[in-house]
């Protein structure tokens, strides 16, 4: 049998196409190219979470878990708040505690992306936006299992789910796009200003307590819930808690469209800016 030869090509019917701005126009179209990178930073994440700690991915449990017993006992026992209709006030907390803890951690996890991968960036050209959203799988594995303490108390208290715990992930998608959106924002900054990274988490503390996390949203007056509502998190929250606790959520119309608006500006905002300074980052960093 004859041996078949490869087909030789002259260079000189080679021809080479220079076209201003591929990278801008293939961005998108290399986020599904480098998917294999997303995957291995994501799993990079993942794997030294909790390496070398005694507790392990413990900690994913023990920190929801005793936030919920502090603002159980300080908030519903001491301060006899009430709670979302017949809704135990453990659940009512917990509820709240789930999208805050991802967004916590999600928000403090792309803000400071850009500098802890700064050695990647100078070496090899991706999408750098993988890199931040890579961050965010780490965040999603604690929600999962902080979301079995919620499977736990709810049997505890014979507390039933109903149907709108189908639409617990649209909720926990709006959490994944603020979080990115604010985070990308923040980032860019933080590139340039350092001392945003220590003011992340102050704003984060403070964010815990006029978001309703340990309390319910009944409490609020008439008057302050647009401005109340202007915080993203209420919206979500209410969301949690409307998919969770069912007929028992109080849910204000207001706050839940003011939420999703601020989410969406934010969103088309913070990936505008960080796509603006995506050139200068290596320079800066």
């Amino acid at each position: 049998m004859p041996r078949l030869r490869p087909k030789l090509v002259d260079p000189s019917q080679q021809l080479l196409v220079l076209e201003p701005n591929r990278i801008e126009k293939q961005y998108w179209k290399d986020l599904w190219r480098y998917r294999e990178l997303f995957a291995i930073l994501a799993w990079r994440d993942v794997a030294v979470r909790y390496r070398q700690t005694a507790f392990g991915v413990g900690w994913a449990l023990i920190r929801p878990f005793l936030s919920m017993v502090v603002f159980t006992v300080i908030f519903g026992k001491l301060a006899n708040l009430p709670s979302d209709g017949d809704a135990p006030y453990a659940i009512m907390v917990f509820a709240a505690m789930l999208p805050w803890q991802f967004f916590a951690s999600a928000l403090t996890s792309v803000s400071g992306s850009l500098l802890i991968g700064a050695g990647l960036f100078s070496k090899i050209y991706f999408p750098r936006i993988i890199a931040p959203a890579a961050t965010v799988i780490t965040c999603l594995v604690d929600f999962a299992l902080s979301f079995g303490i919620l499977a736990v108390l709810m049997a505890w208290y014979r507390y039933l789910p109903t149907w709108r715990l189908l639409m617990l992930p649209f909720w926990l998608a709006v959490v994944f796009v603020f979080s990115m959106g604010l985070g990308l924002l923040i980032s860019t900054w933080t590139v340039r200003y350092r001392d945003l990274s220590f003011l992340v988490p102050f704003l984060i503390q403070i964010g815990q307590y006029i978001s309703p996390v340990a309390y319910s949203t009944s409490i609020v007056p008439a008057k302050w819930q647009f401005l109340f509502g202007l915080n993203p998190m209420v919206g979500v929250i209410e969301g949690f808690r409307w998919a969770i606790l069912g007929k028992s959520a109080l849910v204000n119309p207001l706050s839940i469209n003011l939420s999703l608006l601020v989410v969406a500006v934010l969103a088309v905002v913070g990936v505008w800016r960080f796509r603006a300074a995506e050139k200068t980052f290596v320079d800066l960093i």
